[in-house]
């Protein structure tokens, strides 16, 4: 019996109605290629990790996804970009963890933790604490031991002030009551150099895994959720008795306003790209595994990353220059 206008207008009301997919609504999406803003330059770890899952969301879509490249200002000046791009459900944003839990509390930038849609969390760290060769501890429980019995004798670098890597080193010596004193770097390379040659003490950047695994450096914890593979024998810091993860993340993201059945759909595309074990090898060149969470338990994290990394600069009055 032929299908009369009526009838198939009320048809496509009942279409949510009947559990059929919710970016059926927008149309055809995606239609066009689309764009994934990484706030860094070409080459280094977050625009590799960046341009391998675009790719494959690429192929989940079946459309082309472009990776564009802004970096400056520590990332924040891609990040600004990102936030004012149209949320029409062709423009994206990946990045790690600093740049939308930690520089709003530090610079005077154009955007907040929730200036932006949460889709997916693509991958963790497995984080490395190391330590110069001839260190007198052997893992992080006894370097804890060994730095309340001398308060101000260690030293430990980092990447700058107000770094991820300074900011989980700051958390995990406040929470053991333990002072440590921080010298900063403009790069790990110059940190790990000085750690090599004797000068440092401690080391909270996974750049040291090929030193500790050639044995010129001392592993003393994972400090992500997993042992890294790379270090089987090594344990967590949850396995030493410290309960905290500090373990930073990659996360997708989208202009606050873009349409919720596209986020959903775009967290279910990077859910498969992360599939397979080529992700997990790929990932591991950077000290990360695969580590999907979707919007709701992302958006949440995010939040939650944000209120942390807020409370350690505000009590340890952490100001960049």
């Amino acid at each position: 019996m032929p299908i009369s206008r009526r009838h198939f207008t009320a048809a496509l009301a009942l279409t949510p109605a009947l559990g059929l997919p919710a970016w059926g609504q927008q149309g055809n999406w995606p239609n066009k290629p689309l764009r994934v803003i990484c706030p860094y330059p070409p080459g280094g770890s977050a625009d590799i990790i960046t341009r391998f899952v675009s790719d494959r969301i690429s192929k989940e879509l079946g459309q082309p996804v472009i990776v564009e490249n802004r970096p400056g200002a520590g990332a924040t000046l891609g990040t600004e970009f990102a936030v004012r791009m149209e949320p029409d459900g062709y423009n994206f944003f990946i990045t790690p963890t600093a740049t939308v839990t930690v520089a709003p509390w530090l610079r005077p930038v154009k955007y907040a933790p929730d200036s932006f849609a949460a889709i997916a969390k693509l991958s963790s760290s497995y984080g490395l604490i190391s330590a110069r060769k001839d260190a007198p501890f052997s893992d992080y429980r006894e370097f804890v031991a060994a730095a309340k019995a001398n308060p101000g004798k260690y030293t430990f670098a980092s990447n700058g002030v107000g770094s991820i890597v300074h900011l989980t080193a700051v958390r995990l010596h406040s929470m053991a009551g333990i002072d440590v004193v921080h010298v900063p770097y403009k790069g790990a390379i110059e940190s790990m150099n000085d750690m090599l040659g004797g000068r440092i003490d401690l080391m909270y950047d996974p750049v040291t895994l090929p030193r500790v695994q050639e044995g010129a450096l001392k592993a003393l914890a994972t400090s992500g959720l997993q042992r890294n593979p790379a270090l089987p024998e090594l344990p967590t810091l949850q396995e030493q008795g410290f309960e905290l993860n500090t373990a930073s993340w990659f996360g997708l993201f989208a202009p606050k306003g873009t349409p919720a059945d596209i986020v959903e759909r775009m967290a279910q595309a990077a859910e498969q790209s992360l599939s397979g074990p080529e992700v997990r090898a790929q990932l591991e060149l950077s000290s990360m595994y695969p580590d999907f969470e979707g919007p709701a338990a992302f958006g949440k994290r995010v939040q939650a990353d944000a209120a942390t990394m807020r409370d350690i600069i505000k009590k340890e009055n952490i100001k960049v220059e």
